[in-house]
């Protein structure tokens, strides 16, 4: 709570350490943790909370540090630091603390204020690693208010979050819907499903074979022309069987690929396109008299370009005119700590001059067309799938490289219509963006209401004051003379003790 935060009648702020007990995390060793059920069920952090339930995977066979029921477990330590959720009787780690309100109180009304004060309390975790100590949480002033009003409060917390839980599960069901529509239409698109009207309105195209065939006699021709002019260069005749070292490029298996509309193929990406790697980072590249703009991993997501921090390498020879970046090159990255991310593309579109990029990033330059066909079949369900199936290892390891991406099959569309592909594939995705937008928007106002509600909630003004209450003083009063001790049975006692006394004093 606020310092200077004026207090409802009836109110009193206190330390969460006069209320309640803190238990500090003991992880064990590797050894002693299982994940067959055997010794004590180990809590280790918010990556077993689902949401709703504590999800426990983990076992020790020696519980450094266990803690009973209703505490609720905030994290300490880590990326995850100040995530709270409903814990257990476990063992906990070191990353996990457990707040065990004192029973006098509301534990529910305690878990709520916490959520409602972690930013505050997150305001002392320092470090790289930032981390919070048991004093940042003890030492925390919170208002209580009288105990009827506390489940009051939360009765009216939890009637308006059933509300907000409905309207923000409606809204992830038609975001979750929108990607199956996106994935749909992007498989559509590259199978010929999405243009099959299209196609019998406008049937005199040049098919994808003609156009497979024209590329592959163009590469040879300007094959043959670089090599004559290097022989020119050097002075020297071509020898009689020059020709024959040309290495045609490699076509796909199309028998065990789908079937395609009439008038497409199969061809491979070493086919029909130029494929480049990138260059590797070294202290000699370190910019200085020849220094150029330089694309990382970093700059490449899923169909979009970050490009607010770029960096610059030092470049040799003719390497930028081999490996400048040119309107239109798909970029995809070859590798990712996440499986879902290897082969990420994004489309190049001149955005910064002379620029060059890193060697885990591969430049796909298309010639059979639009690169933008060649992106939406990339991140099809399809395309994607051969993406992952080729990024696979032995090792189980994934990771791209230029000859397993020049290996890929593509579905080739004639020309005009991958035009018509695009079009109809961008106008669907638009649609769906702004819809994607609209439901963000609806989530953020989702949370910020959330938050509002909790606000008004530890202001006393959630619901209506009543003077009959007995003031919070008392109910503070009583659980610092009974004290905290460990366990329900030992608490229990320790109320039944007060009791008697004071009903003995009444009598004399």
């Amino acid at each position: 709570m606020s310092g200077n935060q004026e207090l409802p009648k009836g109110w009193v702020a206190t330390s969460l350490a006069t209320v309640g007990k803190l238990y500090c995390g003991q992880s064990p060793s590797v050894s002693e943790v299982n994940h067959s059920g055997e010794g004590t069920p180990y809590v280790t952090g918010p990556e077993m909370w689902d949401g709703s339930t504590l999800k426990v995977d983990k076992w020790t066979t020696n519980p450094k540090r266990q803690v009973p029921n209703g505490c609720i477990f905030i994290t300490v330590k880590g990326a995850g630091v100040g995530k709270l959720f409903a814990g257990v009787a476990c063992a906990i780690g070191r990353d996990v603390y457990a707040y065990e309100p004192a029973q006098e109180l509301s534990r529910k009304f305690v878990e709520y204020s916490l959520r409602y004060n972690i930013s505050q309390i997150l305001r002392h975790a320092k470090g790289d690693i930032p981390g919070l100590s048991k004093d940042h949480i003890l030492g925390h002033l919170t208002a209580f208010p009288p105990l009827n009003e506390q489940r009051r409060i939360v009765a009216k917390i939890e009637e308006l979050f059933s509300d907000l839980d409905a309207g923000v599960a409606a809204l992830k069901r038609a975001k979750a819907n929108l990607k199956r529509y996106r994935a749909a239409v992007l498989k559509a698109a590259v199978e010929g499903k999405l243009t099959e009207e299209w196609r019998t309105k406008h049937p005199s195209q040049e098919p994808a074979s003609a156009l497979l065939a024209r590329i592959l006699k163009e590469r040879r021709q300007k094959w043959e022309a670089d090599q004559l002019a290097k022989f020119a260069a050097a002075g020297k005749e071509p020898p009689k069987n020059w020709r024959d070292k040309y290495v045609e490029p490699a076509a796909p298996d199309a028998s065990v690929l789908m079937d395609l509309p009439d008038g497409w193929c199969w061809a491979s990406v070493d086919q029909t396109s130029e494929v480049q790697g990138g260059i590797q980072k070294q202290p000699k590249r370190a910019p200085r008299a020849n220094s150029f703009p330089f694309l990382r991993v970093a700059n490449v997501h899923r169909n979009r370009l970050e490009l607010d921090e770029v960096h610059r390498i030092e470049l040799f020879g003719d390497e930028l005119e081999r490996l400048r970046l040119q309107p239109d090159d798909l970029l995809v990255v070859e590798g990712n700590g996440s499986k879902t991310e290897i082969g990420r593309s994004a489309i190049w579109k001149d955005e910064i001059e002379n620029c060059v990029h890193q060697n885990h990033i591969i430049r796909v330059r298309f010639l059979a067309g639009s690169s933008r066909y060649l992106n939406a079949y990339w991140n099809s369900p399809t395309g994607n799938g051969r993406v992952m199936e080729q990024a696979a290892s032995t090792s189980g390891l994934y990771t791209l490289s230029v000859t397993k991406v020049c290996s890929l099959p593509v579905p080739l569309a004639p020309i005009v219509e991958q035009q018509q592909i695009v079009a109809e594939v961008e106008d669907r995705l638009s649609l769906i963006a702004s819809a994607e937008t609209e439901i963000d928007h609806g989530l953020r106002r989702a949370s910020r209401l959330r938050q509002s509600i909790l606000k008004q909630a530890f202001e006393g003004k959630l619901i209506p004051q009543d003077p009959s209450d007995e003031p919070a003083s008392v109910l503070i009063a009583l659980i610092q003379n009974l004290g905290l001790p460990t366990g329900q049975g030992e608490r229990t006692k320790a109320i039944a003790k007060k009791t008697k006394l004071k009903s003995k004093r009444k009598h004399l």
